[in-house]
């Protein structure tokens, strides 16, 4: 009984943060605050529902499958946002106006430095 108040308790949790993350993905203004939001919200709206899985499940066949898919989502998503949102650079996509700070116009020039000084 406490166990399933607890797991539906994250599955609320994780829907929450889902539907927090479409909002962002629905509201921000450009690619890079969009893919923050689906990033940090859904992976760990994604975390939650499969923890709330786990919890109710137990060591089951469903809630081991539960927890190792949570495990793989919090350890690729990040990875993916990132090669994701640096390729977006890459190709010409500017930030949105409001962007206070560009930490890939900095990494961008100086590699764009070292292939100049190569050929």
């Amino acid at each position: 009984m406490i166990r399933e108040i607890i797991g539906y308790g994250f599955i609320i949790f994780g829907i929450a943060f889902d539907f927090f993350g479409a909002l962002g993905l629905v509201r921000l203004p450009d690619v890079y605050n969009r893919l923050q939001a689906a990033t940090k919200c859904v992976t760990f709206g994604s975390a939650g529902i499969l923890f709330g899985v786990f919890i109710i499940e137990g060591f089951a066949s469903g809630g081991l499958k539960a927890l190792v898919c949570m495990i793989f989502i919090l350890l690729t998503s990040p990875v993916a946002a990132h090669a994701i949102s640096r390729a977006a650079y890459r190709s010409g996509v500017k930030p949105a106006k409001e962007t206070v700070v560009d930490l890939y116009a900095d990494e961008l020039k100086g590699s764009e430095k070292d292939e100049s000084t190569k050929a």
